[in-house]
């Protein structure tokens, strides 16, 4: 169960632990020159990599989930990317901790698969002095990225035309719920916000039944690729013209451009999504077959998929289960019949799985030719499915302080400019030495003297 917790799969619920996570951001100067001498001494000399996005530097002001994920992608093909936090207000997702964590902000498994291959520094940018090392880091820098909401970054002083000032060809990627124009800019949401905004979560749910919204925040994600997506698009543009630019995402429309054909078919045919029928549950919405659902197997919540589409499939599927005497009544002896007694039907399949595990129908099953699928515990998921293993879709990486951790890959292969899991997820302000003194050049004095007045 903790490599679960670990991996982010399973969160607990929120807790504050913000006076503990004070206490863990402010290293004193002696602590923090004595982990930068250890980065040094553990540094292991690797072959120059092909990564696609190398000498790309990117600052990373973004939290939860929608930010991360997109720096974290530009991060797993060689990007550098720094994650700068408020000592007084981290990452939210520090705080999603497993139940063994005790209270630490390095512990959070969805941190976690969210900011490897990362830097990290604190900065208060509320201070002056803060504020300057902040376009210190701009000034050098290729890529600006945050989800905070539209007026934020205006409020610092640090808008788009602002930071042309500090670096004209600035890509500066903001990713707000309704983006930073239009009459609703100023409204705060997040993945889920923007899941109900878009329609999605009222598409969501069983026939006759009220919606029933989704169990995670996927458009978090979705606006995550869009942001790296756009970035990547922008470093080309660049490339050929020199130009920087604003890319103003809004997770809600990129939520809208999810519902496929609903708002067609309402502005043409005037049918809501949500009729009799629709949404389709378990059933086909483009073609009415049977049997088509989830079945019960044995053990507590199992589950297998079977789907047949057509008569020779409904033949393999009778001589599978030994053809009982059911089948061959006459409510049955079509599609139509079949379809329309569906749920008699599912019964009687149910009789039959309800003895055997997932995988045991789904393999007999398919031995016969009828589509079936197991359908996983996220256990099996993460230690067991052998597709997962032999494409090394979760590869575990040594975590300052989780010890061996898995995390997951990118789903994508490319031959020649792989994504590459160079670090796992970095402890709170793990390189601010690093990237205060090495990379801005400030001295040791100047660089103890931000930790005690509270800037780092």
């Amino acid at each position: 169960m903790k490599s679960l917790y670990r991996l982010g799969i399973i969160h607990q619920p929120y807790y504050s632990y913000q006076a503990h996570n004070r206490k863990l951001s402010r290293y004193n100067a002696q602590n923090l020159m004595r982990v930068k001498e250890e980065q040094r001494i553990n540094v292991q000399e690797k072959p120059l990599s092909k990564n696609a996005l190398e000498g790309v530097r990117v600052i990373d002001l973004s939290w939860i989930v929608a930010g991360p994920q997109c720096t974290r992608l530009l991060a797993d093909f060689g990007a550098e990317v720094i994650k700068v936090e408020n000592e007084a207000a981290l990452d939210y997702c520090r705080n999603i901790l497993p139940i063994d964590a005790e209270g630490s902000a390095n512990k959070s498994g969805l941190f976690n698969t969210l900011n490897r291959n990362k830097k990290s520094v604190t900065l208060n940018v509320m201070h002056p002095t803060g504020m300057e090392k902040l376009k210190e880091l701009i000034s050098i820098s290729d890529v600006i990225v945050e989800n905070f909401s539209s007026r934020v970054l205006e409020k610092w002083g640090l808008g788009y035309e602002d930071q042309k000032k500090i670096r004209p060809d600035i890509i500066y990627c903001s990713m707000s719920g309704f983006g930073h124009s239009g009459r609703d800019r100023d409204y705060v949401t997040w993945g889920p916000t923007a899941q109900a905004l878009s329609g999605l979560t009222f598409m969501s749910g069983l026939p006759g039944e009220e919606s029933a919204g989704w169990g995670f925040s996927y458009m978090d994600h979705t606006g995550g690729f869009y942001g790296a997506l756009a970035i990547l698009m922008a470093l080309k543009h660049r490339n050929s013209t020199g130009e920087g630019q604003h890319l103003d995402l809004s997770q809600v429309e990129a939520g809208i451009g999810m519902t496929g054909t609903s708002i067609l078919d309402y502005t043409v045919n005037s049918r809501p999504f949500r009729r009799e029928g629709m949404p389709p549950g378990n059933t086909a919405p483009d073609k009415k077959i049977a049997p088509h659902n989830s079945y019960r197997c044995r053990g507590k919540d199992r589950w297998c998929v079977i789907t047949v589409t057509d008569e020779e499939e409904w033949d393999a599927l009778s001589k599978a289960i030994n053809n009982p005497l059911w089948i061959n009544d006459k409510k049955f002896s079509t599609m139509e019949f079949r379809y329309k007694n569906q749920d008699e039907l599912d019964q009687h399949i149910e009789t039959w799985t309800i003895n055997k595990t997932p995988h045991e129908v789904m393999h007999h099953l398919q031995s016969f030719g009828v589509p079936a699928g197991a359908i996983q515990t996220p256990r099996e998921r993460v230690e067991e499915d052998p597709q997962l293993k032999e494409r090394d879709f979760l590869p575990t990486i040594k975590h300052g302080e989780l010890g061996d951790t898995k995390v997951e890959a990118m789903p994508m292969k490319m031959s020649e400019t792989p994504w590459e899991l160079k670090s796992a997820s970095p402890l709170l302000s793990e390189h601010s030495a690093e990237i205060y003194m090495d990379l801005l050049g400030t001295s040791e004095e100047d660089f103890a003297s931000f930790i005690e007045q509270g800037i780092v």
